[in-house]
């Protein structure tokens, strides 16, 4: 998932790259935002192009189309390999008739993004092509001087998030990434507390997405028989010409269900784990991990998919705190989302959050069952409700917003975007290659791990010592951010001649 030319032990592909060190700061949210650059007039119609209505961007379409007197918006050209199937309700000449375009108007509806590139006439669009094409069309897209609102995951690779990235700072475009749960205000919510203290030193968060399908998850995007060599341009979609993916004889599974396959997307790590995976660290403040280990398997969707139908990715973090996405696609009974510090637990619901104090114990307690919280739990109110794909909507309004003022802060912008990928690509390499990984947020190198990260710690808790940042405030003066020894610890320490330690001046 890394650069698949390389092996990711040998790999130095982000050596030139600045922004991942400024990207693990606190990330926060500042409403109304200030504006950068041109501020467009808000009476101006934005033109639209929509490149890869599948699926999930159909429900883009229906947004944007709803959108349109509300926010003087408009669906002005649409691109897609595939002819498309009017039942099926995808592809290019079903998808121009829903956005009312004539399917006979070559200018406007086309199976070549590139014939886009240079007009004027539109000034933003969305990318929800495969994994492989999202990084190539958003960097040209750009380029060419258009906003950009890309489906996740970000891109396919490590490298091409950075350089995605790049390109946004770069060309000075509005960028998102469409995780559209970054719209729920409870995560910006939840980071206010985290870096108030009010559940003391973070150590762990957990988050999960899990489903059950009878036919495999991903298949039940059918095939047709109308999808075939004749109506869906093949070489395109691979994208060989550009090195995307290798070339291979047409197949519909690999065409229309995609998602199975390593060589356009990741299965549930980039599909599902990236949802989760961005708003937590939305809400924790963290960016980029240093240690990356993944496993998983397929233990029963034997089906000629690549992908596992069970994986769990875990990251730490310099900060002192660790990352849990774990899922199958043959269950749904879910974990809790969750953030767990000192002195307190944040729990996620659809509607904000609840916060549970943490019984600090002086003696062993046994695993439990139930939260081992006490009275006094505090319920959060976001004041938003993400069902019926609210969020999405608040995604695409806020997008739209930017647009018109030049700003660059999304909800969901590209150095969120990276960070989500190299954990979830390094969670995808350590299940493949049976690694586990670090990642130098300095330079954006991965390279494979030892045994330097356990020594580290050994070595803050043997001089006594506490990491100089911990989740964006000073772990020396909060509360609940260092432990409190019982008398009795001061009897500790090495003999030396004969001598009791504690009793040395």
């Amino acid at each position: 998932m890394t650069d698949k030319k390389t092996p990711v032990n040998r790999r130095n592909f982000l050596q030139t790259s600045g922004l991942a060190a400024g990207a693990a700061a606190t990330a926060g949210v500042a409403y109304p935002h200030p504006a950068i650059g041109k501020v467009q007039g808000a009476n101006e119609r934005l033109n639209f192009a929509i490149i890869g209505p599948g699926g999930r961007a159909q429900g883009h379409i229906n947004h944007l189309l709803e959108l349109g007197d509300e926010e003087n918006v408009k669906i002005a050209a649409v691109c897609d390999v595939w002819d498309g199937n009017k039942e099926v309700g995808r592809g290019l000449y079903p998808s121009a008739e829903k956005c009312g375009l004539n399917v006979d108007d070559k200018k406007n509806v086309t199976k070549d993004y590139r014939t886009l590139l240079d007009r004027d006439d539109i000034d933003a669009v969305l990318v929800a092509t495969p994994d492989h094409w999202h990084a190539k069309q958003c960097i040209d897209f750009m380029e060419a001087g258009k906003d950009v609102y890309c489906e996740k995951p970000m891109t396919h690779t490590i490298d091409e998030a950075r350089r995605v990235a790049e390109t946004v700072k770069k060309t000075g475009q509005v960028f998102t990434v469409g995780v559209q749960s970054t719209a729920h205000p409870q995560w910006r919510m939840a980071n206010e507390r985290i870096t108030k203290g009010q559940i003391g030193k973070v150590m762990q968060a957990q988050t999960q997405y899990y489903r059950n399908s009878a036919m495999g998850q991903w298949r039940y995007y059918p095939l047709t028989e109308d999808m075939n060599p004749k109506t869906v341009d093949w070489k395109m979609f691979l994208g060989t010409e550009f090195g995307l993916a290798e070339d291979q004889p047409f197949n519909r599974a690999r065409y229309a269900q995609w998602r199975c396959y390593w060589d356009f997307g990741g299965g549930m790590y980039t599909d599902l784990f990236v949802h989760q995976l961005t708003h937590m660290l939305l809400a924790l403040g963290l960016r980029f991990p240093r240690r990356v280990v993944g496993g998983g398997g397929l233990y029963l969707e034997y089906d000629g998919r690549d992908v596992p139908d069970v994986a769990t990715v875990v990251a730490d973090y310099d900060e002192g705190a660790q990352v849990i996405v774990t899922a199958t696609m043959a269950n749904d009974t879910p974990i809790d989302e969750v953030i767990r510090g000192h002195t307190g637990t944040i729990k996620f619901t659809y509607e904000g959050f609840d916060i549970t104090p943490q019984v600090l114990r002086g003696a062993p307690a046994p695993p439990s069952r139930e939260s081992a919280g006490q009275d006094g739990v505090e319920r959060v109110n976001a004041g938003f409700d993400p069902r019926g794909d609210a969020d999405t909507r608040a995604l695409w309004k806020h997008f739209i917003g930017c647009v018109r003022s030049r700003n660059q802060e999304t909800l969901c912008p590209a150095d969120l975007g990276y960070a989500a990928i190299a954990t979830v690509n390094l969670g995808v390499d350590s299940y493949r290659q049976g690694k586990a990984y670090f990642f130098d947020k300095e330079n954006g190198q991965a390279s494979e791990a030892d045994d330097s990260w356990a020594k580290k710690w050994e070595k803050v808790s043997h001089n006594r010592g506490l990491p100089q940042h911990v989740m964006g405030w000073d772990a020396d003066v909060k509360e609940g951010s260092v432990l409190f020894p019982p008398d009795y610890q001061k009897l500790e320490g090495d003999w030396v001649d004969g001598q009791d330690p504690a009793k040395r001046a």
